[in-house]
């Protein structure tokens, strides 16, 4: 990571140093948000520039795990935002935008049976650092779940933000088209003799596949949870 990042007191912390109370309820400074934006916006537009030209040789993103890989610190940088006023807002757009552009970019590549368990271990801190920001909570990047915190504290006004009901409204569309194009991509796989569902249950990793996203669209309200039912996202808008 560069200077810009460390500067801005947002590096992904080692998991034998989870971050503080103080550190995860005290809202970022004016620099300290721009230096990180910079940075995030700097290393988005190289793994953008990567993946448009996947099938060149020039690439460093040829495959989905090389592409997974780049991008899991930018996930896990993100969900370090403290989930404070006005940080909270940053979290949440630069989260919304990081979670589009992984999920268009997944289907283009080629699916096969060797990516899928990191795949699905990608998607699964997506999911729960999804649930994380929809409770208002700080991420822990050591154990991958969300942490209650102190948001208010004697010294200033700063709290927890919820997530707006529109950019509720856009994630909720935004993971039920994604796993429905990654199903249909999915069915593409290269597994003779298999279909693609058959070939997860062969890897252990059907389950898996049926519970993505289920945190996130629970918490929303879906009624189960379920990715598959649409009666589950009824009267949930």
């Amino acid at each position: 990571m560069n200077d810009n990042a460390q500067s801005g007191g947002l590096e992904p912390t080692p998991p034998n140093h989870p971050p503080n109370d103080q550190a995860r309820t005290r809202p970022l400074s004016s620099t300290q948000e721009r230096k990180l934006v910079e940075y995030l916006e700097e290393r988005l537009l190289e793994v953008t520039r990567n993946f448009k030209k996947r099938s060149h040789p020039s690439t460093t993103l040829p495959s989905l795990s090389l592409y997974l890989t780049a991008t899991h610190p930018l996930l896990a940088l993100i969900l370090q935002i403290p989930p404070v006023y006005p940080s909270s807002y940053l979290r949440t757009s630069l989260l919304l935008r990081l979670t589009g552009e992984v999920l268009s970019s997944i289907i283009g590549y080629v699916p096969g049976a060797s990516t899928l368990a990191q795949l699905l271990a990608w998607l699964d801190d997506l999911d729960r650092g999804w649930l994380t920001v929809l409770r208002q909570q700080a991420w822990d990047p050591a154990e991958h779940v969300g942490v209650d915190v102190d948001t208010l504290n004697d010294s200033d006004s700063s709290r927890s933000t919820p997530i707006s009901q529109t950019d509720r409204t856009r994630l909720r569309s935004m993971l039920i088209a994604g796993t429905d194009q990654m199903e249909e991509w999915l069915s593409g796989m290269d597994t003779p003799e298999q279909d693609f569902r058959s070939a997860l249950e062969t890897l252990g990793l059907q389950q898996s596949f049926d519970d993505l996203f289920t945190r996130t669209l629970a918490e929303m309200g879906s009624l189960d949870g379920s990715m598959n039912d649409p009666k589950g996202m009824e009267s949930t808008c």
